[in-house]
């Protein structure tokens, strides 16, 4: 019987609003319908590995500070095997039905890649008995082309084709140990895909090359029988000066380009979205504008802090527009909601990991009620519909069938001599918004 990393801890049940247990759920109540459909269904909540096991808590100032006792082993694959037990106990006592990893999450770098691909083999073939034993699934599987020194320039859009080789063969790699791990789809995070200077940076270059990259990894898929969603995680910028996923329409724009839109998806976490200057609901409205929404990592970031604070979404309002966005896109088809956040550097307690997930499922489980309320009561999309009243009009149809050009209009322009567009009534809206919450 392997040990328990969280002896205190029993399984996390939903208790009601009134509860005051600390470790107990207020809102999420997992097998609840809303607009027909259970909580469970709606999130399909993740936890990532990332943060959850291998998070210890440094910063740009200091080393980890985090109490984790999975990582008390005689060598670096006994703490490999000790960590996954220490997943799959939080998750199961959490009650979340996925989770997510890097591949070097999960299992260490050996003096080759050989050596290396043996060791992940031997935590894939864990993880997968892990799986079956408590029936949680893997959202999506990713490598990470970022952390060693060799990707100091990148990994798709390294100077050194030796580099670019090197994370062909990690990503084969993580891609078949998705596929053996029967993973929902496949994420691609340019984590250095960018530069810091454009003095030294042959940009046309180097996003060619990042799209042969997705082109080779979009065959392979196709040649083991990979079923999975591709997602591309826009990010801006940190650790380098400037990204080339900066954003949603960024990413959609270099999928356009190189031909790659129709096997990718975005998947667009809420702390990248506001280091791009963006919110999460632009990001996302963008996504589901443009039917490229895929998944969503939760988190929230600090609007005082200029870097990837990666903190627990526990902002109902920004909550609120992200199930707005989600129902309005028809909920999730491979993708789920993937906490990729971590807990404060000063919550260094093992115990403080299911207090921060329960108060984002909290916080999403409030919020789902709130746009479901939202949808069904109608007079946003109402107030909406009063302000684009002119586009139903014979004027505004034959416009959008492109019945009209310049010459024609010019003459409409001339006979009415418009002063002024309706009122946008903003403070109604946010009014009713408030209402509704």
């Amino acid at each position: 019987m392997p040990k328990s990393y969280f002896p205190n801890v029993k399984e996390i049940k939903y208790e009601g609003p009134t509860s005051k247990k600390p470790l107990a759920f207020k809102h999420y109540n997992a097998n609840e319908k809303v607009l027909g459909k259970t909580m469970r269904d709606h999130f399909r909540f993740a936890a990532c590995y990332w943060h959850c096991m291998k998070g210890a808590g440094g910063d740009p100032f200091g080393p980890g500070t985090r109490i984790m006792p999975w990582n008390d082993a005689p060598d670096e694959m006994t703490a490999a095997e000790q960590t996954m037990h220490a997943h799959f106990e939080f998750m199961t006592k959490l009650g979340v039905g996925f989770w997510c990893f890097h591949d070097r999450d999960i299992s260490p770098e050996a003096g080759s890649l050989a050596e290396t691909n043996k060791r992940l083999d031997h935590i894939v073939k864990l993880a997968g008995k892990m799986q079956r034993d408590t029936g949680i699934k893997l959202l999506w599987g990713t490598a990470n082309l970022f952390s060693h020194p060799r990707y100091m320039s990148g990994a798709g859009t390294s100077v050194s084709a030796k580099v670019f080789a090197h994370a062909a063969a990690q990503v084969k790699k993580a891609l078949e140990v998705t596929k053996e791990l029967k993973g929902s789809g496949y994420v691609f995070w340019g984590g250095r895909e960018g530069y810091d200077s454009l003095l030294n940076t042959d940009m046309g270059r180097e996003l060619d090359h990042l799209a042969l990259l997705l082109h080779m990894a979009v065959d392979y898929k196709k040649k083991i029988g990979f079923r999975g969603q591709f997602f591309i995680e826009p990010k801006p910028k940190e650790p380098t000066k400037h990204q080339y996923d900066f954003d949603a329409a960024a990413c959609h724009a270099f999928l356009m380009k190189y031909d790659l839109v129709k096997d990718f998806m975005l998947n667009i976490e809420t702390n990248h979205a506001t280091l791009a200057g963006h919110s999460m609901h632009h990001e996302l409205e963008y996504a589901v504008g443009n039917n490229l929404l895929g998944s969503i990592d939760a988190n929230r970031g600090d609007t005082l802090i200029g870097w990837d604070t990666d903190q627990f979404p526990t902002d109902l309002y920004d909550c609120v527009m992200v199930c707005c966005s989600l129902l309005k896109a028809g909920g999730f088809k491979a993708g789920g909601l993937n906490f990729d956040a971590k807990v404060r550097r000063q919550s260094i307690d093992p115990v403080d990991l299911f207090y921060a997930h329960i108060g984002g499922m909290d916080t999403f489980a409030r919020a789902l009620k709130i746009a479901a309320k939202i949808q069904m009561d109608g007079r946003i999309a109402k107030l909406t519909g009063e302000r684009y009243a002119g586009w139903s009009t014979p004027l505004g149809r034959d416009i959008e069938k492109g019945k009209m050009n310049l010459a024609k209009l010019e003459a409409i322009a001339l006979k009415n001599n418009v002063d002024r567009a309706p009122s946008g009534r903003q403070e109604l809206f946010e009014n009713v918004l408030n209402e509704l919450i």
